[in-house]
């Protein structure tokens, strides 16, 4: 059972279905999506993604120490070989300010130490260049540049719109390495 990592300002912890107000703030947002993949939500398509949130193991919900409002969240997507995929999505309003490393570092140290991982990886469009500078706060090394590997929308002729993958990873030596 998850317990809820707590920072200096913020609170890491599951989703609940009434978080679909907060949640609706960012995934509504094309700014925010624009690199996902998917396009934003619809106020019922957010409803229904907060209650599936909220009965998974893989999202957790980033909220404010002080408040208690959701800012955004993480994921934490279980591999073979008790390894993991790292992920993030937080609200345009709470940007730049550097809840997305703290979050994303306490459950960094939770994967490895209370999950015992052995590696994680993270992954990103090469345009996204504030989310692969966050890889590199958080130690993680970029492993590959995957050319044109992946598409999410298709063109007005219906033909795959093509982006390539930044490929992050950390091994627990190296986060073990990071907080002697």
């Amino acid at each position: 059972m998850f317990k809820p990592i707590e920072t200096d300002r913020l609170i890491i912890r599951k989703f609940r279905p009434d978080d679909f107000t907060e949640l609706y703030e960012y995934l509504s947002d094309i700014n925010v999506v624009r690199y996902e993949p998917y396009e934003p939500y619809t106020l019922e398509e957010t409803k229904r993604e907060a209650e599936f949130r909220s009965n998974s193991d893989e999202y957790f919900a980033v909220t404010l120490k002080d408040c208690g409002r959701l800012i955004g969240n993480l994921y934490l997507g279980k591999r073979d070989f008790n390894s993991y995929e790292l992920g993030y999505v937080f609200n345009r309003d709470w940007q730049m300010s550097g809840y997305a490393t703290e979050s994303a570092k306490a459950l960094l140290d939770y994967t490895f130490g209370t999950l015992q991982a052995h590696r994680v990886t993270a992954r990103c469009n090469p345009v996204n260049y504030r989310s692969y500078k966050l890889m590199e706060r958080l130690g993680m090394r970029r492993e590959a540049e995957l050319k044109k590997n992946v598409y999410f929308r298709k063109d007005s002729s219906g033909n795959p719109v093509w982006q390539d993958t930044l490929i992050y990873a950390i091994l627990v030596e190296e986060w073990r390495e990071q907080h002697e």
